[in-house]
């Protein structure tokens, strides 16, 4: 049987990008969660949910392993790009689209700009 860490690093090597989140993309479990995965799910961004709540050694495996105290947590191309607001400050900035189109991975530009435009001061 493989270790927490074992099946961390085997999600993140084996997917372009991980969001450890509570709950599903489809059923979230809290509002941070819910808001990542919303917006990636709305930019059309293909990615493994891992739901900690089903496993407590993920749940604070993910936790030691990004040496980020709290999930939920989001992973391009193996590395670690942070937490709910983070995520969501690279999103409004633009950031995040260029984290994806380095890497390769296909997202709808058009709803990013929506997600932009949306949420101007």
């Amino acid at each position: 049987m493989s270790t927490a860490k074992e099946t961390i690093q085997t999600d993140i090597s084996e997917n372009d990008v991980v969001l450890f989140m509570k709950g599903t993309s489809q059923m979230p479990q809290c509002g941070f969660s819910s808001r990542i995965a919303g917006v990636l799910n709305y930019m059309g961004i293909a990615f493994k949910d891992v739901n900690v709540l089903e496993n407590d050694g993920v749940r604070q495996g993910i936790k030691d392993f990004s040496d980020w105290p709290t999930i939920p947590q989001l992973y391009i191309k193996g590395e670690f790009v942070g937490g709910c607001d983070i995520v969501t400050e690279m999103v409004l900035s633009g950031e995040l689209d260029t984290l994806l189109e380095n890497g390769g991975i296909a997202f709808s530009k058009e709803a990013a700009d929506k997600v932009r435009e949306t949420n101007q001061d």
